[in-house]
């Protein structure tokens, strides 16, 4: 990695998924190994605890310990025996948004969250989503 600080990476990755993918309301980057948002933006403000709620229920989505036995069960029956995470990327639509969840190819500590309005393109979404990811995947030398 350079001389930029993973704090400005992350800020940076989340600045871009708002101005890129299309339809975006919010996005931030969730730190796997704390629970803890690292960054946000968002064209409302929300408070503090919705905010938290997020990471937790992200940490939950990916690393909870049903997923865990999930992913083991995969990684067994499939003979795979690497270390790591089976599940990349989790789409939940909401009543008005769309939510969009990736955990980082490079690092499995770093989950982005993408939240855009119904009427995105899913297509659309994924593809800017993912071409951002790559970014903060190559500032992790993935």
């Amino acid at each position: 990695m350079t001389d930029v600080s993973i704090s400005q990476v992350v800020t940076n990755v989340v600045r871009d998924f708002r101005q890129t993918v299309p339809d975006c309301v919010a996005a931030g980057v969730v730190d796997m190994s704390t629970g803890m948002l690292l960054a946000v933006d968002t064209l409302d403000s929300h408070p503090a605890e919705v905010l938290d709620l997020l990471a937790a229920a992200t940490f939950d989505m990916f690393q909870g310990r049903n997923v865990v036995m999930i992913e083991e069960m995969f990684n067994k029956r499939r003979g795979i025996e690497k270390e790591g995470h089976y599940f990349r990327e989790v789409l939940v639509n909401s009543d008005n948004l769309v939510h969009l969840f990736m955990r980082s190819a490079a690092t499995d500590d770093m989950v982005a969250v993408v939240v855009c309005r119904r009427s995105v393109n899913i297509g659309m979404l994924f593809a800017q989503a993912r071409q951002v990811m790559r970014g903060l995947d190559a500032s992790f030398g993935g």
